[in-house]
């Protein structure tokens, strides 16, 4: 792992591009930044003409050594940082961020011959760092085996959708998709909310060592990690990163 500095940046929008229905994709660029590591995330901050600042924290969907960074906003109705990320922020607007933020849950490339698998388990737009750690690994031409579980509402809720699909038609992710609220025609499992079963059913074994790695809202991610204990999961290699409203 590369240690970083971290420091305030001034970031200009270069592009904004639909995500999700509720979501977008911001693309930044921040000639100052140092590059990050997968999974890494920064705080942003807006400040209002009086003076008022309001600033949270997002997940970066971007990694490496670049100054472009990647950002992918779900709305919030009532919060009051993603609603102007959403629907105000414009190509040219400078807005500040600090980073790269994170240590303990990010992925890089393994070091030794003989690497352990890597369970990816996301909840919504929680899949946004798990997906830097996927493309990473797939651009690496790492080794490890990869699952990605991704749990969300409706087809038109999955964030990254042509990215991940191109990294699981490439073998480089082994995906499994889970759909609670409705599922594409061709979909042979009804919609349903993940339970400890299908989760069971569907991630790395734990006699097989996996590195885990789970993203998500609050509720989502300590039933996710309750399962994964259950079903023998060292706690030590299960890393958890969890969000509320923004």
């Amino acid at each position: 792992m590369t240690r970083r500095p971290t420091a305030w940046h001034t970031a200009t929008v270069v592009d904004v591009r639909p995500e999700t229905p509720t979501a977008k994709r911001l693309y930044l660029d921040v000639p100052t930044w140092p590059g990050n590591d997968a999974g890494a995330h920064l705080d942003l901050r807006l400040t209002a003409p009086d003076g008022y600042q309001a600033s949270r924290s997002y997940s970066i969907a971007s990694s490496g050594d670049g100054t472009r960074v990647v950002l992918a906003v779900d709305e919030v109705p009532d919060g009051e940082v993603s609603p102007f990320l959403v629907h105000d922020l414009r190509v040219g607007d400078e807005i500040e961020v600090h980073g790269p933020l994170g240590a303990f849950f990010v992925w890089t490339p393994p070091t030794d011959d003989d690497p352990r698998p890597v369970q990816l388990i996301a909840g919504g737009s929680g899949v946004v760092p798990l997906y830097a750690m996927a493309q990473a690994h797939a651009v690496a031409g790492d080794a490890s085996e990869f699952r990605l579980l991704y749990s969300v509402r409706t087809p038109d809720d999955v964030f990254f959708r042509d990215e991940i699909a191109a990294l699981a038609e490439s073998r480089a992710v082994d995906l499994d998709l889970v759909f609670t609220r409705s599922s594409p025609p061709e979909a042979s499992v009804p919609p349903a909310r993940l339970t400890a079963e299908r989760l069971r059913d569907a991630v790395v074994p734990a006699a097989h060592n996996p590195r885990v790695y789970v993203c998500g809202p609050t509720p989502f991610v300590e039933a996710v990690s309750r399962w994964l204990l259950d079903a023998g999961h060292r706690p030590g290699d299960i890393r958890t990163e969890r969000f509320g409203g923004s």
